[in-house]
């Protein structure tokens, strides 16, 4: 089983993966999959260094193993110093035992299904953080994370089942102001051809197709902005 669900900001929104809420986590194992989309939040480190340790030995304990992409609230120092290592067609990092930060820009397989990981976003409230401390620049991804995610797709034939992002395509942003990872999105959205593509970002669950009903069925398929809902993919 796979299911994927939106941002968990740390402790902050991480109950929506215990069992009270998350019934379904009862009948998984570790060779299943929750898929966080970004804004994570572990590991934030400094102050928060033990409650870092308590809730992913806490994620370590669920049946089912923790896989992310970055959003934009993610301490990307401490995250981007964890050695890289080859995971089923993609890179990641290894947080602890069984969470795992899927990089941006790889293709991974799993359970027979394909899914490109791109993370990353533009903080809004950049202006009101402190670089370094609850900020860091490494939100938006670099020339060769952009590459590395052309490379992979090209790789793939630009076919896969299904984008996992925490930023949107230009075309569907509601900001004013199109950052560039938005603009590389959009164009990987009209190349690629996709059953499904999950984003997280905006707080809110909606479902829809883009376009009209014949260019949603000829090359885009449907988008997901999800927050507290998990979706099981089947």
């Amino acid at each position: 089983m796979i299911y994927v669900t939106g941002d968990i900001h740390g402790e902050i929104d991480i109950a929506k993966l215990d069992e009270e809420r998350f019934p379904a986590q009862r009948s998984m194992t570790k060779e299943d999959y929750v898929i966080i989309l970004g804004d994570f939040g572990f590991p934030w480190g400094g102050e928060s260094e033990e409650t870092d340790r308590q809730y992913l030995a806490w994620l370590d304990e669920r049946p089912f193993t923790t896989l992310f992409i970055d959003g934009n609230h993610e301490n990307f120092d401490l995250l981007y110093a964890l050695p890289e290592e080859e995971w089923n067609g993609g890179r990641i990092h290894r947080v602890s035992k069984s969470v795992l930060h899927l990089c941006r820009g790889s293709v991974f397989t799993l359970q027979g299904k394909t899914f490109f990981a791109f993370g990353g976003a533009r903080s809004t409230d950049r202006e009101r953080r402190t670089p370094y401390v609850n900020w860091w620049p490494q939100e938006e991804p670099s020339k060769a994370e952009y590459q590395r995610g052309a490379d992979a797709l090209a790789a793939a034939g630009w076919k896969v089942d299904y984008v996992l992002t925490h930023a949107v395509p230009a075309s569907l942003s509601p900001d004013w102001n199109k950052e560039p990872l938005s603009n590389y999105l959009e164009t990987v959205k009209k190349k690629l051809r996709f059953t499904h593509w999950y984003f997280g970002h905006y707080h809110a669950d909606v479902t829809f197709h883009p376009g009209p009903w014949w260019q949603a069925r000829s090359r885009f398929g449907s988008f997901s902005c999800l927050y507290d809902a998990l979706d099981k993919i089947e």
